[in-house]
This record gives structure tokens, C-alpha cells and sequence, in this order.
């Protein structure tokens, strides 16, 4: 596919644009031209990536990539949540699995208009929608340009897988050559030098991981993004996921009534890490470490895991490691659980009295993971 681009305005005459012309021995502004060939008429293809700097022509080149301008536009309403907006017609699970594909997982922000997200919200909230409107081909405009490098990598690598299972074709126009190797897409035109890549066995960067045992210490970073409010579990070993020092995920297990098994709860993985892959692994890890007696019983134990996001249960439920045991659309009375638990039925932190759909799932396999001080 060979594409000409040539842009053209008036060739303005007045002083400054003389003197302009004149100091730097520029003859005429008024006229771009960009010829590039794009041999994919022939090529399945699912996500292309043009890149180069600002003024290079991606997004006129990106009007004419599909024979006609394809470029996304989104309009969102100011009087509704973005769990409202986003396939406002379609399922619930299929809203809630998109926004968790591309890496927007934090619960209270679904709750939230459009208008009041942050710029990384706002990235993911977008590419949410066009994963749950599934366009057969669409152009995006300023890919990652308005938000910071972490969010960049991960949005593009959570994007590229999510997009991929919708069968269409997207161009993405971006001006940071970073995203590539996270991206992967199936090919790569640089209007820089007009170079035209097709896809190769990319081998996406590692992220090395390391796991932390520690105590509460850790939670006051995680607490804010994790979509219940309930007091810190009894006796629990706190786990935390670190990347170059950074906290990126947090876990606490704890055991059940006469160590016959173990609980975890707690886990957040913090909105820039959200899609990578890294929560999930984490959690396999550390389920692994207690099944294969790596705990400070020394007693193997299977892991309970619980919980009411919806698009943590699916994956769940896809990972062969994992077997669902439970599902329950609400809780059992409050009351009763304070009596139980010898609190009395005056006291705020029973459980249950909630109508939340809560799945349970018991951990089957395990791999090591090394405990630090």
C-alpha cells in the first residue's frame, strides 16, 4: 500500500513571516509531503504501531491507513460513572472484564465519571471501551502520549493482549518508541526514516519480581485501592512484591480453625502494575510457599482464596492452578458472626449482612518462593 500525503495552507507574506524566511533561508511553510509505502494489504494483522516524533505525519498518515479516517473519538457523559458508559448496552462481566484487561482494576474508580479520572484513568478507561465496542478497524491518536512511562509500557502490553482476542485491526499513532517490546505489535512503520518493520519474535522485557514476608507495615500504600474497607486479618503473614524497590502488590495469609488450611486476603496490585500479569503470579507464588510448607507453621496447607471482582474470579477460574470450591450471592447474618466471633452483637466489625456475590477458590498446585527478613 503506497500512501501520499501532501498538506498545504496559504504561504503567508506578512513581516514576521518574512523575517522568518529570511533568518533562517526557509523559502515556503505552506506545503508537507509524506510518501510512505505500508506492504500489509496482504498480511493478517491485528495491532500496528506507527511511531516518530511530533510533526512526522502519524496522524494524517493514520486518516489514510484504512482507505478512510478511522481515528477513535470518544464521548463520555458527565452524569454517569464509566461502569455506566462503557457498553452501556452489553454485560456487566463483559464492562468489568475490559476495564481489568487493560489494566484499570481499582473498583472505587468505575464509580466515577469520565471527567474527574486521572490521565491514566482517563488511557484505560478509553481503551476499555473501544475493547468492549470492538470496532473492525480503528486508528488511535497520541497512544500513551499523556501519561508517564510506567503506565505507558504496562497500558500498551495490557492493550496489546486485550485487543488481540477482538479479531479487529487497530493503528496505534504514538511519538515514544518505548512502548514497542511491551506492545508487540504485528508491525512497525517509523515515519523518522520511513522505515517499515514487519513482526518478529519480539521477547517482551522481564520483570523481575521480588517477594517480601513482612508485617502490616506496607498496607497504608495499598489500603486505598483495595475495594473493600475491613479491619487487618488476625495473625496473618503479610507478603509484598517489589520491582526495583518499588511495592507493586500486596497479600496477607492467615489460617483457618486447627491449621488444616490457609487463607489469603488482601491483595492489591497498585493502578501503574494493573495488567501486566504480575498480581496474579504473585498470588500463585505465595500460595505455592504455604502449600509446600514454606510458612512459619512448617505444615503444608492448601490456600483459600475469596473474592467478588469479577474479573480477578474469571481468571481464576481460567488458571489451571486454581479450582472454584464456592460461590455465594450474599453474606450470612451479622449477628450470628459476632456471636461467634465473641464480640457481642453491639460491636461494628462482624461479618456478613452484605449482598455481594463472593466465589471461592482453593490453590492445587505450587512453585517456591524465597522468604526475606
Amino acid at each position: 500500500m503506497k500512501i501520499d500525503i501532501a498538506n498545504t495552507c496559504e504561504n503567508f507574506d506578512s513581516y514576521r513571516a518574512a523575517r522568518v524566511k529570511s533568518l533562517f533561508n526557509v523559502d515556503d511553510g505552506s506545503r508537507f509531503e509524506l510518501s510512505v509505502d505500508l506492504p500489509v494489504e496482504n498480511v493478517d494483522w491485528r495491532v500496528g504501531l506507527v511511531v516518530g516524533p511530533s510533526g512526522s505525519g502519524k496522524t494524517t498518515l493514520g486518516q489514510h491507513v484504512f482507505g478512510g479516517d478511522k481515528t477513535a473519538r470518544i464521548d463520555w457523559p458527565t452524569d454517569l460513572p464509566i461502569i455506566d458508559a462503557i457498553d452501556a448496552g452489553g454485560s456487566f462481566d463483559a464492562a468489568t472484564a475490559a476495564l481489568s484487561a487493560v489494566g484499570l482494576g481499582s473498583v472505587p474508580s468505575w464509580l466515577r465519571p469520565y471527567h474527574v479520572l486521572s490521565n491514566g484513568e482517563r488511557f484505560r478507561a478509553d481503551l476499555a471501551r473501544l475493547i468492549c465496542e470492538r470496532p473492525s478497524e480503528v486508528v488511535i491518536d497520541e497512544f500513551t502520549s499523556v501519561v508517564d512511562r510506567q503506565i505507558a509500557r504496562i497500558g500498551a502490553l495490557a492493550f496489546g493482549k486485550a485487543w488481540r482476542r477482538t479479531g479487529g485491526r487497530a493503528v496505534l499513532l504514538s511519538c515514544h518508541y518505548d512502548i514497542i517490546d511491551w506492545l508487540d505489535p504485528d508491525w512497525v512503520l517509523d515515519t523518522a526514516t520511513g522505515a517499515f518493520t514487519g513482526r518478529f519474535h519480539r521477547r517482551r522485557p522481564s520483570i523481575p519480581v521480588e517477594i517480601q514476608k513482612t508485617d502490616w507495615r506496607w498496607w497504608q500504600y495499598f489500603e486505598p485501592h483495595h475495594y473493600l474497607k475491613l479491619p487487618k486479618m488476625i495473625a496473618a503473614d503479610c507478603y509484598v512484591a517489589f520491582v526495583d524497590g518499588e511495592p507493586v502488590a500486596h497479600l496477607a495469609v492467615s489460617t483457618r480453625p486447627g491449621l488444616v488450611e490457609a487463607r489469603a486476603c488482601r491483595l492489591v496490585v497498585m493502578p501503574e502494575w494493573q495488567g501486566a500479569g504480575v498480581g496474579m503470579r504473585f498470588l500463585n507464588a505465595v500460595c505455592a510457599a504455604w502449600r509446600r510448607g514454606q510458612n512459619r507453621y512448617g505444615k503444608p496447607m492448601p490456600v483459600l482464596f475469596h473474592t467478588s471482582h469479577p474479573g480477578l474470579a474469571a481468571a481464576l477460574r481460567r488458571d489451571p492452578l486454581w479450582t472454584q470450591v464456592s460461590g455465594a450471592l450474599y453474606g450470612g447474618k451479622k449477628k450470628m458472626t459476632e456471636k461467634e466471633l465473641g464480640r457481642g452483637a453491639s460491636t461494628k466489625g462482624g461479618y456478613g449482612g452484605h449482598f455481594r456475590a463472593v466465589q471461592g477458590f482453593r490453590y492445587i498446585e505450587g512453585i517456591e518462593v524465597r522468604e526475606c527478613a
